[in-house]
């Protein structure tokens, strides 16, 4: 079996505290990516909102990862000892990904939805529609999932592009459903069941 936790140029790793939460809050600070992933008010970032963040993805998500680029490659051949593969450079954290956890008592319907966010200077690069497909096999495959949802803000039709080219259903639009820079804008949701996830790989 392959490492279930690679793509084609990307490495998922789990959260780690307190190494991550400065990551936690510099994503945090990109308030660009914060507005169109999150429809919360939008206020100054602070250490504690990071905190929080972070303990979301470690205690309450189905799955919550770092999406990290692979350490630089080294050109060093001589004996790595154990002290050196300590100090030795770690994935590159880029982003971040979650499945959320089902409610009480909801567990049994197999739902979850995708939460989605990519630093600013790795944006544009298409891994976040890789990160995405990843998360599609972990769900289907390895959690059983029948069902997984994800969502934009009506502003980022960005977004609704990439998810109909990587399978997912436009289910609906919920008409002027947040209020944000001065005006009401739509959600746009999306899901891509089990079946549709494997015809589309080809898989029985």
């Amino acid at each position: 079996m392959k490492d279930p936790f690679r793509s084609a140029r990307l490495i998922y790793r789990a959260v780690e505290s307190p190494e991550d939460d400065a990551f936690f809050l510099s994503m945090a600070q990109d308030y660009e990516a914060v507005a169109n992933a999150d429809a919360t008010m939008l206020k100054p970032a602070a250490k504690k909102f990071s905190e929080e963040r972070r303990k979301y993805f470690t205690d309450k998500a189905l799955l919550g990862v770092l999406i990290c680029l692979p350490a630089p490659s080294s050109n060093s051949t001589t004996t790595t000892t154990t002290d050196d593969a300590a100090s030795s450079p770690k994935p590159i954290p880029i982003g971040r990904i979650h499945l959320s956890g089902s409610a009480p008592g909801l567990g049994h319907h197999r739902n979850s939805s995708i939460g989605i966010g990519i630093a600013a200077p790795y944006q544009r690069q298409g891994y976040g529609g890789e990160a995405i497909e990843w998360i599609l096999r972990w769900g289907f495959l390895i959690a059983g999932l029948h069902r997984i949802e994800i969502g934009c803000f009506g502003w980022n039709e960005g977004a609704g592009r990439l998810y109909e080219r990587l399978g997912f259903t436009p289910e609906g639009r919920k008409r002027e459903a947040i209020w944000f820079d001065g005006g009401f804008h739509d959600t746009v949701e999306f899901s891509m069941l089990e079946h549709e996830w494997r015809a589309k790989q080809n898989r029985p």
